[in-house]
C-alpha cells in the first residue's frame, strides 16, 4: 500500500498491491513552508494511517536535513521530528528512512535542482549561500537500496540514513550545470550556510552489493538523466 501521489510514492508503484508494507509518502513539500495547515494535514494523515494499518511495517520518508544544525529548529525539522517520535511509539513495525535531496522527474520547483536549473535557464538572480552543501541521490539508487532493506527484512525498527556518501557544495553544482549547457548562473554570493555529515555506515554494504556507485560524474550524470530536455 502506498499512500502518496508525488515522486516517491510513484516510484514505489510496486508496492500499491503489497499488503505487507505501507510506504507513506506524502507530506510537506516544502521544507521552508510555514503554513501549519500543511503540517496538521500530514499529522492527521500518519495517525489515521497508523491507526488502520495495524497490521503492516509502517515505511515512512524523513529528511536527512535534520543533521543540519541550521536547520534544526525550522517547522519542517521540528514537524519530521515529532512524526518519528509518533512512528516510534504507536508501530510495532516500521522503518523511518531519512532521504537526503532525493533526485527524479519532479514538478516540485522547491527542489534543489529544479530551483536552480529554473532560475539559471530564465536568467533570474538569486543567492547562493556558497558555504552550504547538499547531499543529492538518484531516486532510483535510493528505490534499489529502500527495497533490499523491506525485502531482506535487515535493520527492521530503525532509522536509517539514504544519502550519498558525499555532499556538493552549491557552488559545485552550479558550475556543473554552467559546465553541461554553457550558460552562465546570475547568483550574488552570500557567506551564509553549514556543511554537515550524514552517516551511511548502515547502508554502505547494500550499496556495495547492489554496484550502486557515486563516483565523480555523479552529478553531471544526474543532470543528463533528468534534465536533458533543458
Amino acid at each position: 500500500m502506498v499512500i502518496g501521489s508525488g515522486m516517491i510514492a510513484k516510484r514505489f508503484d510496486s508496492y500499491n498491491e503489497d499488503n505487507k508494507f505501507l510506504i507513506f509518502a506524502s507530506g510537506v513539500s516544502n521544507s521552508k513552508s510555514i503554513n501549519e495547515p500543511d503540517y496538521q494535514r500530514e499529522l492527521n494523515l500518519i495517525q489515521d494511517a497508523i491507526e488502520n494499518n495495524k497490521d503492516k511495517v509502517f515505511v515512512y520518508f524523513s529528511t536527512c536535513s535534520i543533521y543540519d544544525k541550521e536547520e534544526r529548529n525550522s517547522r519542517y525539522i521540528l514537524h519530521k521530528k515529532e512524526i518519528e517520535h509518533i512512528i516510534q511509539s504507536r508501530c510495532s513495525h516500521y522503518y523511518i528512512f531519512r532521504a537526503s535531496n532525493v533526485i527524479g522527474k519532479s514538478t516540485n520547483p522547491n527542489t534543489v535542482l529544479n530551483f536552480f536549473i529554473y532560475r539559471i535557464f530564465n536568467k533570474i538572480n538569486f543567492d547562493l549561500w556558497i558555504n552550504a552543501t547538499r547531499n543529492l541521490i538518484d531516486i532510483d539508487d535510493m528505490y534499489k537500496i529502500t527495497n533490499y532493506i523491506m525485502q531482506k527484512n535487515i535493520y527492521p525498527n530503525q532509522i536509517i540514513n539514504l544519502a550519498n556518501p558525499v555532499s556538493y557544495t552549491t557552488l559545485e553544482i552550479i558550475t556543473a550545470i554552467e559546465a553541461l549547457w554553457n550558460i552562465k548562473a546570475n547568483y550574488i554570493p552570500i557567506p551564509k550556510g553549514n556543511p554537515y555529515t550524514i552517516d551511511v555506515s548502515l547502508i554502505f554494504p547494500i550499496m556495495k552489493e547492489l554496484n550502486i556507485s557515486f563516483k565523480e560524474d555523479y552529478l553531471i550524470n544526474l543532470l543528463r538523466k533528468y534534465y536533458s530536455d533543458q
